[in-house]
């Protein structure tokens, strides 16, 4: 058998092939280490100042510290809302060998409820496992003993502390205080809005209501930080950094605990609310509704059950009748109605009109309205007026200035507006107007509708903070100076709170005006007819006021009222606002008692017990400066 030959080999070619083949692999080569070159040049030096943030954002984590809320005191210097310390049983899971076994445990000292147990284990699945994870909140002083003496046998389980709004009055300041309670999605809506949500970050508990809301800003106080470097799993291996937080600014208020809890309890079970101001600065002595409710049961977080009775009430616990109850101011507002109608020139001081008991639109075929006193109370003038409070007086002053010129000077009184009090939680009621009846009815205002609003009925309603802050204007003689809570501030020194926007005064009426108007006040107390001269009985003290029974519903005109017969829901409410002494005030009380009668037998009385707990019983107190 033949074998073919081989060719000879071309050693030149295959030179040349592996000399091309090789150019061509160190050009790949360079290409590729040119390529790392620039790459780790990008790395080390272009990007190194990026990438080492980066691995700084890996490695270090800023752990932000809630500042200490700032703390609330009355006028005495008595503290109002402070921040307890409170414990909670804390486990940290890779610590512990076998989780059941040590709750079982804990359970013979701690009660552990089923609850607890449920909550610790949605917590644990969503954290790590070196993290401490909440077994149970709010231990009693008996259950932190008893776990300090056996802690050795736990390892793994600590009790931790931090500090929690309370309030150690109780429902006697819940309308005024407000409270905190833990933040919600609504609440960091409105931190984000406001751009604060970075201060917030360690801060369980956020302002609600009250001043607790109000100044939340100054309350809160400034976050402040630790930077701590972390490995790969995110443990804390050291700090690096610490910046203290600053705690929150104290607050001292105008108000008067003693007073507060002395009217509260004069309020007992009543359904209403009073008002006692500083008339020379208008600073909130003491504000009370009642009934209300104790603030503490939101700071750790209310049941479901507790909040629905709370809701369902049907005396409305959660209502702040001071600032956002809305009634008819009734006969209390006729002194303000007698300065605007002596300024006006619809009366004078001499004017006299005889009341025979009742009031007909001129002109008119319909049925009278009708005075309060049956058979009407004779020739009066404008302080007898107000004295007696004659109905059919103020019925013709209200025909005789029109609903335009009421509703103007009972706004710079201050009716329907907010008083500027510094809480949230206010209404501005309704001073009626034409435009507002159109709005609100799609009906045009008529005369007959003006007539009511001369006696403080019809459409208007007031709050009871309205009804004081008219008093005040009337007492500083058109000096209008809007009711405050809060009276300074405590940080490193005593700052007086800056006043707001000053509101412009009632200019250019006579002096004889105003001291007409208050001397008709002064009888109402202290004359032979007042309506509350039973009240004021032997008094010490000079001082002025004015009555006010409100309608819940309305009579026809043969109808006769009998609170006998009522319900209790339908019975009139008893009103009173008024200042002591009458020379020199001291004090303004306004006050309504809802369903409670007459306002000359029901609210006077207790205005009268006000001022003389004032003015006679109560010794002078230091200030906190």
């Amino acid at each position: 058998m033949k074998h073919k030959r081989s060719p000879i080999r071309d050693h030149r070619s295959e030179s040349a092939l592996f000399f091309r083949r090789a150019v061509f692999s160190f050009g790949v080569i360079a290409l590729l280490v040119t390529l790392l070159t620039v790459n780790l040049y990008g790395l080390q030096v272009s990007d190194h100042q990026d990438y080492k943030t980066r691995s700084n954002d890996n490695r270090i984590k800023v752990v932000p510290i809630a500042p200490n809320r700032g703390l609330i005191y009355d006028r005495n210097g008595v503290l109002l809302a402070e921040n307890r310390p409170v414990y909670s049983l804390e486990l940290i899971p890779e610590q512990v060998k076998n989780i059941p076994e040590t709750i079982d445990a804990l359970s013979e000292f701690i009660d552990i409820t089923d609850s607890n147990i449920r909550n610790f284990k949605k917590e644990k699945r969503r954290s790590r496992r070196f993290q401490t994870v909440t077994l149970k909140s709010q231990l009693t002083e008996q259950e932190v003993a008893l776990f300090s003496v056996n802690q050795h046998k736990f390892p793994g389980v600590e009790v931790e502390g931090y500090l929690k709004r309370y309030y150690p009055f109780g429902d006697a300041l819940t309308h005024v205080l407000g409270y905190v309670a833990k933040i919600n999605d609504r609440d960091l809506d409105r931190l984000e809005r406001a751009e604060l949500t970075n201060n917030y970050k360690a801060t369980r508990d956020i302002g609600k209501l009250g001043i607790e809301r109000y100044y939340e800003n100054a309350l809160h106080g400034q976050a402040g930080y630790q930077e701590v470097e972390v490995n790969s799993r995110g443990r804390i291996i050291r700090t690096l950094k610490y910046v203290p937080p600053e705690p929150g600014q104290d607050l001292v208020l105008n108000l008067d605990i003693e007073l507060q809890l002395y009217v509260r309890e004069l309020l007992g079970n009543n359904r209403g609310a009073a008002i006692v101001l500083d008339p020379k600065t208008s600073g909130v002595l003491a504000m009370v509704s009642t009934p209300s409710y104790d603030p503490n049961l939101f700071v750790h977080g209310i049941s479901p059950s507790q909040y629905n009775a709370l809701l369902n009430d049907k005396d409305r616990p959660l209502y702040n009748r001071a600032t956002l109850g809305t009634y008819p101011p009734a006969s209390t507002v006729k002194p303000f109605i007698a300065v605007a109608a002596l300024q006006e020139n619809v009366i004078t001081t001499n004017t006299m009109r005889n009341d025979p008991g009742y009031w007909r639109l001129p002109n008119s075929t319909t049925r009278p309205y009708r005075d309060w006193k049956k058979g009407g109370h004779g020739r009066v003038d404008i302080v007898k007026s107000v004295e007696e409070s004659v109905d059919t007086f103020f019925y013709q002053i209200a025909y005789d200035m029109g609903i335009d010129r009421l509703s103007h000077w009972m706004t710079m009184f201050g009716f329907g507006e907010r008083t500027g009090i510094d809480i949230h939680e206010e209404s501005r009621a309704n001073m009626p107007t034409r435009e507002w009846k159109m709005s609100r009815y799609r009906k045009p205002w008529y005369q007959g509708d003006t007539i009511p609003v001369g006696i403080g009925q019809g459409y208007w309603t007031a709050t009871p903070m309205q009804i004081a802050k008219a008093a005040s204007v009337l007492v500083n003689h058109g000096v209008v100076n809007p009711p405050h809570l809060v009276k300074a501030f405590i940080s490193e020194k005593t700052e007086t709170l800056n006043a707001s926007e000053p509101y412009p005064p009632i200019v250019d009426v006579p002096e004889k005006y105003w001291l007409t108007t208050l001397e008709g006040m002064r009888r109402v107390n202290h004359g032979k007819k007042g309506t509350a001269r039973f009240s004021f009985t032997q008094s010490s003290y000079q001082s002025a006021g004015k009555t006010g029974t409100a309608q819940v519903f309305g009579l026809g005109e043969n109808e006769k009222y009998d609170s006998e017969e009522l319900a209790e829901h339908l019975i009139d409410h008893a009103l009173y606002v008024g200042f002591a002494p009458f020379e020199k005030p001291e004090v303004i009380v306004s006050l309504v008692l809802e369903n409670a009668g007459g306002g000359s037998s029901k609210a006077a009385p207790v205005a009268r017990q006000i001022f003389d707990h004032i003015l006679v019983e109560t010794p002078p107190r230091k200030e906190v400066n």
